[in-house]
């Protein structure tokens, strides 16, 4: 691939937590990983949601870990310019593919996704952590994912929230591993206390964001338009499989202990070398 990724690119992803890359992936990439969303939305898996805050409305969809049974998510993977991307900005000698997620808002879905912080969701420790969010239809800033700038560098960790429901995941162990969780300063971020980073998005653009940074989204207001997106999630050097005093999120370990280096079959290397 061409390096679309600058230096300027780097130093700005490393202090706001969220970039945006226009015009990364080619329409045959674009198609391909649209193919692979129906496949998915035809055949859910056992992780699948479907929220609506209302009968007859538009659902919010969410799958993943589904790359090992449909080809063009494994081939997005292992063969668009996604890995490379996800290293260089994560400034990684090596990019390790954790999993993928789907995310789809049908025509006038209602139900946003709450303010939350991924890596909380993850039992992955380290702060080589990222997300390539790749929309294969036009999204508008309104409905595009919102993040609050500089949050990845806050040193906080925030409890992880349901999406149906919004609330925290219930505390199972009292095993947290060190850390300390926070609520999520939904009211503050609300109230337009810190800044945000949004922005409109044409198939092939993507958003890269930190596992750190805090983010949400509205519904789909358009009465017209789906809002589908691959996210795909990518590991670097120093991560490790890690504790959660909740059921993590996917709950896959890929057969690896806690505190062992994050790189198995389950989650593959992908570019550069261990």
């Amino acid at each position: 691939m061409v390096m679309v990724v600058s230096q300027a690119d780097i130093a700005k992803f490393d202090q706001d937590g969220a970039i945006v890359l226009r015009n990364v992936f080619s329409k045959e990439w674009v198609e391909k990983v649209r193919e692979g969303i129906q496949i998915n939305l035809e055949k859910p898996s056992q992780f699948s949601e479907k929220l609506a805050l209302k009968e007859g409305q538009g659902s919010y969809f969410n799958d993943y870990c589904n790359w090992q049974t449909i080809e063009q998510f494994k081939d997005f993977a292992f063969n668009s310019p996604a890995a490379e991307l996800a290293a260089s900005l994560m400034q990684s000698k090596y990019a390790v593919f954790y999993h993928e997620h789907v995310l789809n808002k049908e025509p006038g879905t209602e139900k946003e996704t709450p303010w939350h912080q991924d890596q909380a969701y993850y039992p992955v420790d380290g702060f080589k952590v990222v997300s390539i969010w790749m929309p294969v239809d036009p999204v508008s800033e309104e409905s595009s994912v919102k993040f609050v700038k500089g949050s990845h560098r806050w040193g906080k960790w925030f409890h992880p929230r349901k999406f149906a429901s919004e609330k925290n995941y219930p505390v199972e162990s009292e095993d947290s591993d060190g850390k300390t969780f926070h609520d999520v300063p939904v009211e503050d971020i609300e109230n337009g206390e810190f800044e945000l980073l949004k922005w409109a998005c044409e198939p092939g653009d993507c958003v890269i964001f930190h596992g750190m940074t805090v983010h949400g989204a509205k519904g789909n207001r358009s009465t017209s338009l789906e809002r589908r997106v691959l996210s795909t999630r990518w590991v670097g050097e120093g991560t490790t499989i890690a504790k959660r005093p909740w059921k993590v999120s996917p709950p896959v370990l890929g057969g690896l202990g806690y505190g062992d280096q994050m790189v198995s079959d389950t989650f593959p290397l992908v570019w550069g070398a261990l």
